[in-house]
């Protein structure tokens, strides 16, 4: 990632020409990166940790950039002269990329002098917000498809080419197995996968000759799209032909594509007529502007579909609201703290730990949001955020500490996984939740919790 420090929202420079020009640029503060509520997920995947470090490693004003903020007439010479020199120094605690999250939960923590915490803010939303918002997405449709492999076909219909790219990331990262995007296959090393495009048929005198003609150009990596003019008088009797001719040539095929019509009928249908024709091993991929809930339907209903493509719905993370937030916690060891009418949106103060909590099965039980110095006990008493009456004691349980070392001192602490390594993980972080968390609809609330000295800390503040 090339040095991006310009993207950033004016006013985090308006703010760091005011701490600088009142002395308080110096000031240790903690901010604290967590999501809000979501709309549909009841949770989310982290994602985009790799590319916050990148960002960071890169950040500095080159003299490109201050010669524009100086021509902006907004910022004095001594404030220009400081953004020089300034390079990040503080520390970072973060999740690892991959891990199963839930709104409220610090994801992200920033210890560092107030300006430069202050600076980062925009870039890391940004990348944070787009990336675990599709690797939500991904794990959601994951999950629907029940083990059958999911292709992120999304890239044409990304916001941006950037977009595009992380977007395939972080759908890897959150439960898919391949994707379309050749440019994210070389970058992250992912498994890449495609057929065929309609045009491909339309552009020879008919179907037959167009799938003999792609055939022949990939004997071993045969996957025909069927549905161009009639998937059943046409599409699927031109493909079993094809078929024939591959195997007694001793090639494989690899199966059909549909990407129209009724797919659970349609596929139905080709599972018959396939292992009539002795093509039992061929499989039935569906795509066509699919997500979790009609994969989930298709299922119900009996469709005989081996493997899914999914664009448009996975790459711009349709109906899975979200919204991460970056707010201050603390001040030179003052805890802060933002107060609302709205319980959710009061934010909890001072430097914080995440716990999770693992019941004697091994199933991850609940989250405990709780001051940096505390330490757990046995047993464990876990209680209600807001509604302190609601309580429940664990003697019997295994803790661990969700946030790890990126940063100390400005030193980076923490090396990257591969995408690889960060989709197993994920797959195996998701295996610790018993599945009724991750339905799709009306989904088991699973439990986070503040520490009773957190929960006192941040009453006294509501109250004073």
């Amino acid at each position: 990632m090339k040095n991006i420090s310009l993207l950033t929202d004016l006013y985090q420079l308006t703010m760091l020409q005011g701490y600088y020009a009142n002395g308080k640029h110096n000031q240790t503060a903690i901010f604290d990166m967590f999501l809000r509520q979501q709309s549909e997920a009841s949770y989310a995947v982290f994602a985009g940790l790799e590319q916050v470090i990148e960002y960071i490693n890169n950040l500095k004003f080159d003299n490109g950039s201050i010669e524009y903020l100086r021509d902006l007439k907004l910022f004095s010479d001594d404030f220009l002269k400081y953004l020089e020199k300034l390079r990040f120094e503080g520390s970072i605690w973060a999740v690892p990329e991959g891990t199963v999250v839930f709104a409220g939960e610090p994801l992200i923590t920033i210890k560092a002098p107030l300006a430069q915490a202050q600076l980062i803010e925009t870039a890391l939303l940004n990348i944070v917000n787009h990336q675990t918002l599709i690797a939500t997405k991904a794990s959601r449709v994951a999950w629907a498809a029940q083990g059958a492999p999911v292709i992120e076909f999304g890239l044409r219909r990304a916001h941006s080419p950037d977009a595009g790219v992380y977007g395939s990331r972080a759908a890897i990262i959150g439960g898919a197995s391949a994707t379309s995007n050749v440019l994210s296959s070389k970058l992250f090393d992912l498994n890449v996968k495609g057929t065929h495009a309609h045009s491909w048929v339309k552009s020879f005198d008919n179907e037959l000759d167009a799938f003999e003609a792609y055939a022949k150009a990939f004997p071993d990596n045969c996957l025909l799209l069927v549905d161009t003019y009639d998937t059943l008088k046409s599409g699927l009797p031109n493909a079993v032909k094809v078929f024939d001719k591959l195997a007694n040539k001793g090639h494989k095929p690899i199966g059909i594509r549909l990407d129209s019509g009724d797919l659970a009928y349609l596929s139905k249908e080709a599972r018959i007529a396939l292992d009539n024709a002795g093509h039992k091993d061929a499989i039935i991929f569906a795509s066509g502007d699919i997500d979790e809930t009609v994969i989930q339907s298709l299922t119900l209903q009996g469709a005989k579909i081996d493997a899914w493509g999914v664009g448009t719905r996975l790459i711009t993370g349709k109906g899975v609201g979200m919204t991460g937030v970056y707010k201050l916690a603390e001040i030179d060891g003052a805890p802060k703290m933002k107060v609302s009418d709205s319980s959710q949106r009061a934010t909890n103060p001072g430097h914080k730990k995440l716990w999770r909590i693992y019941d004697k099965t091994g199933k991850a039980f609940a989250d405990l949001i709780a001051l940096q110095d505390e330490k757990l006990t046995k047993p464990l008493t876990l209680t209600h955020p807001i509604e302190r009456w609601k309580t429940t004691t664990l003697i019997d349980y295994t803790a661990k500490e969700l946030q790890i070392p990126v940063y100390k001192s400005g030193k980076q602490v923490y090396k990257s996984p591969s995408v690889r390594q960060i989709a197993d993980y994920s797959k195996n972080n998701k295996s610790t939740f018993w599945d009724e968390y991750f339905r799709l609809a009306n989904p088991h609330i699973y439990k986070v919790n503040l520490s009773d000295k957190l929960y006192e800390l941040k009453n006294s503040m509501i109250i004073r």
